[in-house]
């Protein structure tokens, strides 16, 4: 459904009325993006984060997907909602589990823009989980970084930054896109751990 006044369609103006409704969060310009990618939610330190980074792609008309439990994917009505609005199922019995999961549904579709928060929780962590790495690399997508700045209520979405398989190469990409920013960004700064993989701290014992 399309605004005949605009041209915009009413999902995007809804999600505008509802940044605006939340402070007036706008979404910086992206440039030009993939098709398929893996989408680094950072930072993650409250509830809030995942429906603001929802709403802002919305609002530009970005189509965002992210893993639920596929039980919730599965139920009649229920499943084919959350699918619609972006829910992708995970099957957490299967032999190959989550990062397999995904790297069949990037080789399902010609469109896929998998938004997964690295820090894995909203508490203060050591390190980043590795999840979003290995499917980047086994589905041969990029990493497309994205941030909301909760001082300035903006929010973005980065250049795309392929993987090489080099882990310290590639996580030295994003941290130098972040920068010494992300921390200062988050709603709680004290929640923001260190970026960085656990198999990086594993090569320096």
């Amino acid at each position: 459904m399309t605004d005949p006044a605009n041209g915009k369609p009413a999902k995007s103006l809804a999600a505008a009325a509802a940044l605006r409704a939340m402070g007036g969060w706008k979404m910086d310009d992206c440039g030009h993006l993939p098709r398929r990618a893996v989408c680094l939610a950072v930072p993650h330190t409250d509830n809030m984060d995942g429906l603001l980074l929802v709403l802002l792609a919305k609002s530009v008309g970005m189509p965002i997907s992210w893993m639920v439990k596929d039980v919730w994917t599965k139920r009649p009505v229920i499943g084919s909602m959350v699918q619609a609005a972006g829910g992708v199922g995970v099957d957490r019995t299967k032999a190959h589990g989550l990062v397999g999961s995904m790297i069949e549904e990037f080789e399902r579709r010609d469109d896929l823009y998998l938004v997964i928060p690295p820090e894995g929780t909203r508490s203060l962590t050591k390190h980043w989980k590795s999840g979003f790495y290995r499917i980047a690399l086994g589905a041969n997508v990029p990493v497309v970084p994205s941030y909301l700045d909760y001082a300035n209520r903006r929010g973005g979405f980065g250049p795309a930054i392929d993987m090489t398989g080099d882990v310290k190469k590639d996580m030295d990409a994003i941290r130098a896109y972040y920068g010494d920013r992300a921390q200062g960004m988050a709603k709680y700064p004290d929640r923001f751990g260190p970026m960085v993989l656990r198999e990086e701290l594993d090569d320096q014992d």
